[in-house]
């Protein structure tokens, strides 16, 4: 069974940057595909960027041309690069695998 973990989260200016990162371990595949969600509080948990398994991507309209994701397949290892943080991205953020398991979370606040 693959079990994900997050780290990376923090707190950071509005304009800054933060990378996350996703660890599956437990994977047999030689690649690694996997979805990014937020929850800020009091909404819905909503996807943020996915990494297919043969590496295309796609965003949310709302963090489109801020952030990207990627990822090493030798590390098993999926990465989220936010830049240009606004505080409404303010929220939880959770990896979650094709499969269905979800990470711990990883907190990220943007605030002055």
């Amino acid at each position: 069974q693959v079990q994900l973990a997050e780290s990376g989260g923090g707190l950071v200016q509005p304009g800054g940057s933060l990378r996350l990162s996703c660890v599956a371990s437990g994977s047999s595949s030689s690649r690694v595909a996997m979805d990014w969600y937020r929850q800020a509080p009091g909404k819905q948990r909503e996807l943020v960027a996915t990494i297919s398994l043969y590496g295309y991507t796609n965003y949310a309209d709302s963090v489109k041309g801020r952030f990207t994701i990627s990822r090493d397949n030798a590390k098993n290892t999926v990465y989220l690069q936010m830049n240009s943080l606004k505080p409404e991205d303010t929220a939880v953020y959770y990896c979650k695998s094709p499969s269905g398991q979800w990470g711990q979370g990883t907190q990220v606040t943007v605030s002055s």
